[in-house]
């Protein structure tokens, strides 16, 4: 899915932000072990959040409700870099997944062979991610609410298949980007060279449907029955699944993606959007 491009940019903070936060740390407050004799490899992880600086050097007296500050800071420090430890370990059976993924096919890889090459134990591959295919679709629930987003934000009226549409459009265009094109590639052979992975995309693109319909049924109070939320999220989502195996085709043709892909994926995607908003009825006559 658009996990493709949320991929190739989940890399982008420094080590060095990672490493700044370890050593603000207080020594006896230093991370313990993900488990014996197992050790979190050094990723890239995104940027952690402002850590309170907790020091020791003497200074003026404060009231007891200002000195009381102290022990939280540290508390929220500690709480700060245990979720940094936990991206860090996230993005190295991320890594370790999408490589072997890569080598071998998801069917052909257990979750024991990820485990050890993010060098970690299995159970914490299972912590982080409960059923495997999660480690290929991580990104898709961000998608569903940034789609669910842009349909409550439009201005009045815009009709739900002009939001979602456009939404849609402008994600997918963005897999055009020759520096997501190595991982949208990537993605397209694993997820085209496993039936569970094709059966658990479909089963995705379901719920993005269902959510989009229920949405659309909340705002017009549609009575049980009516089929017209349904109709509309079909065609939104439709409109998706098209772009993105467009894209996963045109990255994975021999003589490689065009120049302008996301110009291509972005001219696709509005005449496919102009179908939505003016209807199918001039669409494909019969001519005698």
């Amino acid at each position: 899915m658009v996990a493709e491009q949320a991929r190739a940019q989940a890399r982008a903070a420094s080590p060095d932000e990672v490493e700044q936060v370890l050593a603000d740390l207080p020594s006896e407050e230093a991370p313990t072990a993900e488990a014996p004799g197992a050790e979190v490899p050094a990723v890239r992880a995104p940027e952690p959040s402002p850590v309170p600086v907790v020091t020791d050097t003497p200074g003026p007296v404060h009231p007891p409700a200002t000195a009381a500050r102290a022990p939280r800071s540290r508390a929220r420090k500690g709480v700060n870099l245990r979720e940094v430890r936990r991206q860090r370990t996230r993005e190295a059976i991320v890594d370790a997944a999408a490589a072997l993924f890569a080598e071998r096919g998801f069917d052909h890889v257990s979750v024991l062979e990820i485990a050890q090459r993010a060098g970690v134990v299995e159970k914490t591959v299972f912590n982080h991610f409960p059923v495997k295919e999660g480690l290929v679709f991580e990104a898709d629930p961000p998608m569903q609410a940034a789609l669910l987003d842009a349909v409550r934000r439009r201005p009045a009226g815009e009709s739900v298949a002009a939001a979602a549409g456009t939404f849609i459009v402008a994600a997918c265009s963005r897999l055009g980007d020759p520096a997501a094109a190595p991982a949208v590639a990537e993605m397209a052979r694993v997820v085209r060279g496993s039936r569970t992975l094709q059966v658990r995309e479909r089963e995705i693109l379901g719920q993005l449907t269902d959510a989009l319909a229920e949405q659309i049924t909340l705002e017009t109070r549609a009575t049980p029955g009516e089929l017209e939320p349904w109709l509309a999220a079909h065609a939104v989502l439709g409109l998706y699944q098209s772009l993105l195996e467009l894209a996963r085709d045109r990255v994975l043709a021999v003589a490689g993606p065009p120049e302008d892909l996301s110009g291509e994926l972005r001219a696709s995607g509005e005449r496919g959007l102009a179908l939505l908003q003016f209807g199918l009825a001039s669409y494909s006559k019969r001519r005698t």
